[in-house]
């Protein structure tokens, strides 16, 4: 599965990416590259790849405390009234739109 990920990423156009690391950095992954029988640019690009994805994954994930959870949820259940401000902006919106043709859609809102 791996190697098809690689191969899905490297058939559309390429971009280069240098870095410069120790000696001691390159030895150890042309090493491991060996040792699964990639070349270290696919190693490098691939090890690169699947640290991306977890750390694009992790940042997408919200995690929250039981007492923000439970805060959370309630506000879900039993909503603030909305704020003057927005109670103002939707009566101008309404009153624009029954105005102008070509669109019947109206906000309502519960104050």
């Amino acid at each position: 599965m791996a190697k098809a990920k690689l191969q899905d990423v490297t058939s559309v156009s390429r971009g280069r990416i240098t870095a410069r690391v120790p000696n001691h950095v390159i030895d150890v992954l042309e090493l491991a590259a060996n040792m699964v029988g990639s070349t270290l640019n696919q190693f490098v690009t691939q090890a690169a790849l699947e640290k991306a994805e977890k750390i694009v994954e992790s940042e997408r994930i919200m995690r929250l405390s039981a007492d923000d959870t439970a805060w959370f949820f309630n506000l879900l259940d039993n909503p603030p009234p909305p704020a003057p401000a927005l109670v103002d902006a939707v009566q101008r919106y309404n009153a624009r739109k029954t105005t102008d043709e070509g669109s019947g859609s109206v906000f309502e809102l519960d104050t």
